[in-house]
């Protein structure tokens, strides 16, 4: 897929699943065996900011990532760091993303099909 822009929704997600997570400290952490969820920050590329996230631990040691807001070109392959404060947590292999923005806008799209008088609420006519 060639996305039509660098920032064009298509590029954005903010759901993603690892493979079983690599814990550094704590194999996983006990907040997230207890509570089953836990709020924590990744990054996907090296020198990127921080995202916050909540990670939702699977069975099988793999977690759900889900995201603040969604991230520009995370590509199955690249490896999801975890971090709480300034401590590196652990990390895993991205190995499936949900569907991005656009998919999503699209879907909304379908489901309800503003009136011409909510679009012009939206977009005045210039």
């Amino acid at each position: 897929f060639k996305a039509p822009s660098r920032d064009h929704p298509a590029l954005y997600r903010d759901l993603l699943r690892t493979n079983r997570v690599h814990w550094i400290a704590e194999e996983p952490p006990a907040e997230l065996v207890r509570e089953k969820m836990m709020d924590c920050h990744f990054r996907f590329r090296h020198q990127m900011a921080l995202v916050p996230c909540v990670l939702t631990l699977n069975q099988d040691g793999s977690v759900w990532v889900t995201l603040v807001k969604p991230a520009r070109a995370i590509t199955p392959g690249q490896f999801a760091v975890f971090y709480k404060g300034d401590e590196c947590l652990g990390s895993g292999k991205i190995l499936r993303m949900g569907p991005s923005v656009y998919t999503l806008q699209q879907g909304k799209n379908r489901e309800e099909s503003p009136k011409k008088e909510e679009i012009d609420k939206i977009e005045p006519a210039a």
